[in-house]
C-alpha cells in the first residue's frame, strides 16, 4: 500500500537495495525512514556514507577505532601502580576496596555516559560529540596527575569517564552508518577491539612508568595519547549519521525551508528538543532490559565477562606480585596474555563469524537472520570458562607464572569471540538498535565497576581457583544454554515481540 504523503512504495525501496546501501541499524522510525530514503533515492546518493569509497570508509572506522582505543585505557592503565597510588594518598594497603575504587570507579560514568552523549551525537552529530569528549579527556586526566588529594584524584577520575564514554557512545553508530549488516562484521570487530585491546594494553606499559618515572606519568600519556588522536580525528573525521548529513545538506540549499518540508520525520526527531530526546534514549535501554528476556540475558552474559575481565586488573598486581614475585614493572606484563587473546580473536573470530554468516545467509536463499550469528558465539562461550578455570587453578597451585597467563589469553579469546556476534545479534534484532547496545553497554560498565570491589573478599573465602570456579559456572550457565536456545526458538521470541524487527 502506498503512502499518500509521499506518495512511494516502501516494498519498492527494499527491492533496489545492494552492496554497502540498506537501511540504518539505529532509525527512530523505519517507515518514514524508507519513505523519505525513497522520495531522495538516499540509497545510491553519492553522500551517503555507505557509498562513500572503500579507503575512506576504512579511515573513519580507524579514527573512530583509535578513540574507543585511547578512552578505556585510561581506565586501567594505573593498575600495576595501585599500590603507589595507595601509599601516595595514604590509604591503608588493608583497605582493598578502597584502593580497587581507584581503579573502577572511572567505570561508573563511563556507562552512564552513553545514556546522555548517544542522543545528543542523533541531534548535533557523532563527530563533535566525540571530539568534545576527547578534548576533555585530556584535561581530565592532566587533573588526574596532579590531584592534591584522593577525594580530587576519585573526581577527575569520574570526569575522565564520562568524557571517555563520547567514543563508546558514537562509535557503534558510525560503523553501523558506514556498512550494511552483510558487510558489518569485520568493521565491528576492529571498532570492539579497542575498548577490550585498550585497558589490557594500558598495563604493560604502566607498570614500568610507573617503577621509573612515577605514577603521575601515566595519567600524562594517556592525555598524549588522546591529544595525537585528535590530531588526527578533528581534520579527518567526517559525518557519517544519515539524517545529520541530509538535514544540512537541505539547510545549505538555495531554499532551506523547502528542502526541510521534504523531511518532516528527519526534522521531528533530530530537530527538537534535546532534553527530551536525551530523556527519551536514557528510559528506553531499561525498558528493553525489562521487556526484552533476549536483551536482558545476552547483555548479563556480556556484563558478566566484563566483569570477570576487570576483576582480574585488580587482582593481578596482588597474584603476580605475591605468588610470583613480580615487581611493578614486569607485573604489567602479565596483562599480555589478555591482549594475545583479543588479537587472535579479532583476526580469526571474525572471519569465522563473516563465513559462517554468508553460509547460513546463502542456504537461505540470501535472506539473513539475527540467530546466524549464534554459532560464533556459541563457539566462543565454550572458551570463557575454560579459560578462568585455567587461570584460577593454575594461580593457585602455584606452578609457572606462564600458565595463568595462559590461561587468560583463552579467556580473553572467548571473550572477543562472544563479544562480536552479541552486539551484531543486538543490532539485527531491535527496532531501537543503539538503545540496545547502549543497555549492553550499561550493564557491563556497572559489572566492570563492581566485581573488583568484592573480588579481594571473594578470593579471600574461596581462594583463587574456588572464586573462579565460582566465575567460571556462572559463565557456562548464562553462556551457552540460552545461545543454544536463542538457535532454535529466537525467531518466535522476536515474532512475538513488540521491540523487535
Amino acid at each position: 500500500m502506498e503512502n499518500k504523503e509521499f506518495g512511494v512504495d516502501p516494498s519498492k525501496f527494499q527491492a533496489v537495495l545492494h552492496g554497502g546501501e540498506g537501511e540504518s541499524a539505529f532509525p527512530e522510525d523505519k517507515k518514514e525512514e524508507a519513505f523519505e530514503n525513497a522520495e531522495d533515492d538516499w540509497a545510491h546518493d553519492p553522500i551517503n556514507p555507505r557509498n562513500w569509497p572503500f579507503g575512506k570508509k576504512w579511515l573513519m572506522v580507524s579514527i573512530v577505532s583509535l578513540y574507543t582505543f585511547v578512552a578505556p585505557l585510561g581506565s586501567s592503565m594505573m593498575a600495576p601502580a595501585l599500590p603507589d597510588i595507595a601509599a601516595h594518598y595514604g590509604i591503608a594497603p588493608t583497605n582493598e576496596t578502597e584502593i580497587a575504587a581507584l581503579l573502577s570507579i572511572f567505570l561508573l560514568t563511563f556507562a552512564i555516559g552513553p545514556l546522555f552523549l548517544a542522543p545528543l551525537s542523533e541531534i548535533y552529530g557523532r563527530t563533535w560529540v566525540m571530539h568534545i569528549g576527547n578534548l576533555l579527556y585530556i584535561a581530565f586526566n592532566f587533573g588526574c596527575a596532579y590531584a592534591p588529594a584522593v577525594g580530587s584524584f576519585m573526581g577527575f577520575r569520574i570526569l575522565a569517564g564520562f568524557a571517555g564514554s563520547a567514543s563508546i557512545a558514537c562509535g557503534g553508530g558510525t560503523v553501523s552508518d558506514l556498512f550494511s549488516e552483510k558487510e558489518r562484521a569485520s568493521a565491528m570487530a576492529l571498532y570492539s577491539l579497542g575498548p577490550l585491546l585498550g585497558p589490557v594494553v594500558g598495563p604493560v606499559a604502566g607498570g614500568f612508568i610507573a617503577e621509573t618515572i612515577g605514577f603521575k606519568y601515566i595519567f600524562v600519556l594517556v592525555a598524549g595519547l588522546a591529544a595525537i588522536s585528535a590530531a588526527f580525528g578533528i581534520p579527518f573525521l567526517r559525518e557519517t549519521y544519515h539524517p545529520i548529513i541530509r538535514l544540512r545538506r537541505a539547510k545549505q540549499s538555495s531554499d532551506p525551508e523547502a528542502a526541510a518540508q521534504l523531511h518532516p520525520h528527519l526534522v521531528a526527531d533530530h530537530g527538537g528538543s534535546a532534553l527530551k530526546r536525551i530523556w527519551v534514549d536514557m528510559t528506553r535501554p531499561f525498558i528493553l532490559l525489562v521487556k526484552s528476556i533476549i536483551c536482558l540475558l545476552l547483555s548479563v552474559y556480556m556484563a558478566l565477562m566484563y566483569g570477570i575481565y576487570y576483576l582480574m586488573f585488580a587482582v593481578f598486581p596482588e597474584v603476580f606480585t605475591r605468588i610470583y614475585g613480580f615487581n611493578t614493572g614486569t607485573g604489567g606484563l602479565a596483562y599480555i596474555g589478555l591482549g594475545v587473546g583479543f588479537v587472535g580473536a579479532t583476526l580469526f573470530g571474525a572471519n569465522f563469524a563473516d563465513k559462517v554468516y554468508a553460509r547460513l545467509v546463502a542456504k537461505n536463499g540470501g535472506k539473513g537472520k539475527p540467530e546466524f550469528r549464534i554459532p560464533a558465539l556459541i563457539f566462543g562461550s565454550i572458551f570463557v570458562p575454560i579459560g578462568v578455570f585455567w587461570y584460577g587453578w593454575s594461580a593457585q597451585a602455584h606452578v609457572h607464572w606462564i600458565m595463568p597467563i595462559i590461561g587468560t589469553g583463552i579467556f580473553g579469546f572467548g571473550m572477543m569471540t562472544t563479544f562480536l556476534p552479541i552486539q551484531l545479534y543486538l543490532v539485527d534484532t531491535f527496532t531501537y538498535a543503539a538503545s540496545a547496545l547502549a543497555a549492553a553497554a550499561v550493564l557491563r560498565s556497572i559489572f566492570g565497576c563492581a566485581f573488583p570491589l568484592f573480588g579481594s573478599q571473594m578470593f579471600d573465602k574461596l581462594g583463587l581457583g574456588g572464586g573462579n570456579s565460582l566465575l567460571a559456572g556462572l559463565a557456562i550457565a548464562l553462556g551457552i544454554p540460552f545461545p543454544i536456545f536463542l538457535w532454535f526458538y529466537g525467531e518466535r521470541m522476536r515474532a512475538t515481540s513488540s521491540l523487535a524487527r
